[in-house]
């Protein structure tokens, strides 16, 4: 299997290959519409707008513009083993200290709670890969489904 591929796989289980930050999509998306906003003089077109009931929505515009170039930011190139993803990882501390390449090494994973917070994003998608990487292997688990988000049980 593609050597480039098994460094996708977070030390949580979840693909960096599957995660928009990665793919680098919606940047660049958030970052072309800022432009053609830009470009098009958006801003004073929405403040005209927002003075009529049916339009009142645009007042909010210059949040919506923020928002977009927070999304330009949300890029991760690097991917969870090249030091990308949050900075703060306790997962990724965790198995460095341990030696491991992930937590399917490990024999807490279906109880740690350093893998809680990924709940809110991801549901059990981590818990689901991590079982079928130590059940199947890695090599198993990049050439079959991986989740990003299974709704919690």
């Amino acid at each position: 299997m593609n050597e480039e591929n098994k460094n996708l796989i977070a030390y949580c289980g979840l693909y960096c290959g599957d995660c928009f930050a990665h793919k680098g999509k919606v940047a660049d998306l958030a970052r072309d519409l800022r432009k053609e906003l830009r470009q098009s003089k958006f801003d004073k077109t929405a403040e005209s707008l927002s003075a009529f009931s049916f339009f009142k929505v645009y007042k909010n515009y210059p949040k919506c513009y923020e928002v977009l170039g927070a999304l330009v930011k949300l890029r991760c190139k690097k991917a969870c083993k090249g030091g990308g993803g949050p900075p703060f990882c306790k997962i990724r501390k965790c198995c460095q200290k341990k030696g491991i390449e992930g937590c399917w090494e490990c024999d807490e994973f279906e109880t740690c709670e350093k893998l809680d917070f990924l709940k809110a994003n991801h549901g059990d998608a981590h818990i689901k890969n991590l079982r079928k990487i130590k059940k199947k292997g890695v090599d198993e688990f990049l050439k079959g489904t991986k989740y990003w988000y299974v709704k919690s049980t």
